[in-house]
């Protein structure tokens, strides 16, 4: 009788068996990624330049099938990929054409670079690519994106003008293309947008007039610390959040045209990832954005629905082997108990442990694996109306990692703070619940060990980390060919990467503060990156090894200001008038932004024109910010104050061991003398009373006859005597002796602003307009 139990018992087991096996049957032989997506994933990891993803090889395998990390199919297509803060580097390269099906692509937070792809997949309804290193141009091609509902490109390093390529991409709902180097005016296409409620364009060298949006159903609305010019429309007045300091508007408001009917505001009738609606907080006096459900996260796209893409054989071949398997499985599951079931739960949970479908244990994984948000600035010029500045959570800095420092750090996006902190997002209302994936990258053993022996020193760094064999072999073994200029803290080195990209890699001299504790430094790497704006030089990564401390920035081609009004005679002559105003302004917005905006407020402590560093367009990267705390002690700190006090950078406080923010607007009143006299702030060569220019300029500066006399002559008298007169007050305010009488940099910001504003008016009369040019 025992024998034939045991054996009744094993013909049950093994019928069950064998209804897991129909049941799986189905699902297996669709699980199997179509050839097309696999060429192209493949490409792009390739592009990517292999990076330790698990699951990702460089040919062949089934995403699908293998859930490979961050990848999300529906049955056998691919639809979203979603890696952020994975520590990527390379391109994205040109396979992504290949893709059938894929409707969202986000690779925020990481070092790719290159420049965006025209090649990208026509299915796409969600791009993020905010927070990395593209260049170049948007590309034109995105007018084939007909399904695009939101694109998130802020935070890189684009320029030229946006394309005129909206026409056609009427479902838009969310664009940001904010902190970035694009100019020129709006595309007359952007008119057709009719269901954008978010466009963000702050902290870029956009120009011309807003007349081309007053018809769009906007609710959010920022063009900060751009060059726009003339009337504000009236409609863009009634939108909820609509910031526009820092630009060059008319005070008059734009009459409206005649009704028209209006466009539909309504969103678009298939499902689409988007972004939350916005949220006046009146906590900070401005219009902050609505944080997310506990539960879920509405911000990024993820597939949802997968019920409703079922075919209805597939739903018929389901329901034949659910009913035929319905008695088994019961047979099943009270003869060989839960165990079975229990087991498999388990393997499977154990199988797939870097992916997260659920928002409550997404937003819990990153707050030690990632940032999940995009990174959208948007700054208020008021003071009352300033947003703090926001950071991520883990891993990534720019060239290298996710920008992100400890609980303390904030920077201009919005991502998720590590402490959990309830951020916000700007995104329309009616965007329902989604899942979200969290990508986390792997390390190699080393690279893990190396991290963790800072844990005592607080939060880790996720700045991208330089070996220095590679730093020598970009920089020619450091040689001085390349090397671009000393200074009191090291050397500067130019180093050239195998694509043609070029970065400025800086050795810290070992004497200098910080360096023997690696952990001080990776907190001084952390407040580095934190420090985003359009005209401050980027951080690329750093690198701590061997008992070498370096950082990598942005490399600018046309040098520093300094070499360009002192040196380089043949490129001084492109600095026209209007070009030295403009200079002064973006500098003057890269202090004000350290002085007024950034969270804490941080001294440059080191400001003149040989940090003042010029991209190809004559535009202002302001360089050494951040480094304060390298200055402000022992030897090092003596050493500052004497050089800007002998090079007549320093203010009269200096004497008394006495800096703050005022010795900062001293500073650049003294590089907006340079820009007025083409002199140096100390020329020994000259006579003794005109060696030091502030001494000698100050009791000019209000004599007509003698301010004349003073303007650098490469000028050749081509300058408004106005504006000449202007610039001159600003200067004579900012070196005051006393620090209490100095102005804040906003003051100087709005102060220039309106001048070029003057000007701007009286040269659209005359139809000549040099202040967005080289010239």
């Amino acid at each position: 009788m025992r024998s034939m139990r045991s054996g009744r018992d094993n013909n049950i087991c093994f019928l069950g068996f064998l209804s897991f096996a129909l049941i799986s049957l189905p699902s297996l032989s669709l699980a199997l990624t179509n050839p097309d997506d696999v060429a192209a994933i493949n490409s792009l990891f390739l592009a990517l330049e292999s990076p330790l993803l698990p699951g990702w090889v460089a040919s062949g395998g089934d995403p699908c099938g293998e859930s490979w990390q961050g990848v999300l199919c529906n049955a056998s297509q691919v639809e979203t990929i979603i890696l952020i803060s994975a520590n990527l580097g390379g391109e994205l390269g040109v396979g992504l054409n290949m893709f059938t099906s894929l409707k969202a692509m986000d690779f925020s937070n990481n070092h790719i670079g290159g420049s965006i792809p025209s090649t990208l997949p026509v299915s796409l309804q969600n791009l993020f690519l905010s927070g990395n290193n593209f260049t170049g141009t948007i590309p034109e091609s995105l007018s084939s994106l007909k399904s695009l509902s939101v694109m998130s490109l802020n935070n890189n390093l684009l320029s030229g003008k946006i394309p005129d390529v909206f026409q056609d991409l009427g479902l838009m709902i969310n664009i940001d293309l904010s902190s970035n180097n694009l100019s020129g005016p709006l595309p007359p296409s952007m008119q057709n947008l009719s269901t954008l409620t978010s466009l963000l364009l702050q902290n870029n060298h956009l120009s011309g007039e807003l007349d081309v949006l007053q018809d769009l159903p906007l609710k959010d609305l920022n063009v900060e610390n751009n060059l726009f010019n003339g009337p504000i429309p009236e409609k863009l007045l009634s939108i909820p959040n609509f910031i526009k300091g820092g630009n060059l508007f008319n005070v008059t408001i734009a009459p409206s045209p005649s009704p028209e009917t209006p466009p539909s505001p309504t969103s678009p009738k298939r499902p689409f990832f988007g972004p939350p609606s916005p949220n006046a907080s009146a906590g900070h006096g401005q219009a902050h954005v609505r944080s997310p459900p506990s539960d879920h996260h509405p911000s990024r796209p993820t597939p949802q629905g997968k019920e409703d893409s079922f075919t209805s054989k597939r739903i018929i071949w389901l329901s034949i082997l659910g009913a035929f398997s319905f008695v088994v499985l019961a047979l099943v599951c009270l003869l060989c108990g839960r165990k079975c079931l229990r087991k498999r739960e388990d393997s499977e949970q154990l199988s797939k442990p870097h992916l997260t479908s659920e928002y409550g244990r997404a937003r819990e994984g990153s707050r030690s694996n990632a940032s999940m948000l995009p990174p959208s600035n948007t700054f208020n010029k008021d003071k009352e109306a300033r947003p703090k500045e926001r950071v991520g959570g883990a891993s990534k800095l720019h060239g290298g990692a996710e920008r992100s420092v400890g609980s303390e750090s904030k920077q201009e996006s919005h991502e998720i703070d590590m402490n959990g902190n309830a951020m916000d997002l700007m995104h329309p209302s009616s965007i329902p619940p989604i899942k979200r994936v969290i990508a986390k990258a792997t390390e190699p053993a080393e690279a893990s060990l190396k991290r963790t022996t800072s844990k005592s020193h607080g939060p880790l760094t996720a700045v991208k980390h330089f070996t220095v064999a590679s730093l020598q072999q970009h920089t020619n073994s450091f040689s001085h060919e390349n090397l671009i200029g000393t200074g009191m803290l090291g050397s500067v080195y130019r180093a050239e990467l195998p694509g043609g990209k070029l970065f400025a890699v800086r050795k810290l001299d070992k004497k200098s503060p910080n360096h023997e504790e690696e952990g001080k430094f990776v907190e001084l790497v952390n407040n580095i990156d934190r420090i985003r704006h359009a005209n401050i030089v980027q951080l690329v990564g750093f690198c701590s090894e061997h008992s070498q401390r370096l950082l990598i920035h942005e490399y600018c081609r046309n040098g520093t200001l300094h070499d360009l009004l002192h040196i380089d005679d043949r490129l001084k002559i492109e600095l026209s008038w209007n070009v030295r105003v403009r200079i002064a302004l973006e500098a003057a917005k890269a202090l004000e932004y350290l002085h007024e905006i950034c969270d804490p407020p941080s001294i440059h402590r080191n400001f003149k024109s040989a940090n003042i560093l010029l991209d190809d367009d004559i535009r202002v990267h302001v360089s050494d910010c951040g480094l304060a705390p390298l200055i402000s002690s022992g030897a090092v700190s003596q050493l500052s104050g004497q050089l800007l006090a002998a090079y007549g950078y320093g203010a009269p406080e200096f004497e008394y061991g006495i800096y703050t923010m005022k010795c900062d607007v001293y500073s650049f009143g003294v590089v907006m003398l340079e820009l007025l006299t083409g002199r140096k702030s100390y020329d020994k060569k000259r006579d003794r009373g005109e060696q030091f220019l502030v001494r000698w300029a100050i009791p000019q500066l209000h004599d007509i006859d003698a301010l004349a006399k003073m303007v650098d002559p490469s000028l050749k008298g081509d300058y408004p005597a106005k504006s000449l007169s202007h610039f001159a007050d600003v200067i004579s305010r900012c070196v005051q002796s006393e620090p209490e009488y100095r102005p804040l940099m906003s003051e100087v910001v709005q102060d220039l602003s309106d001048m070029i504003q003057r000007e701007h008016r009286r040269n659209d009369s005359n139809g000549d307009n040099q202040y967005t040019g080289r010239r």
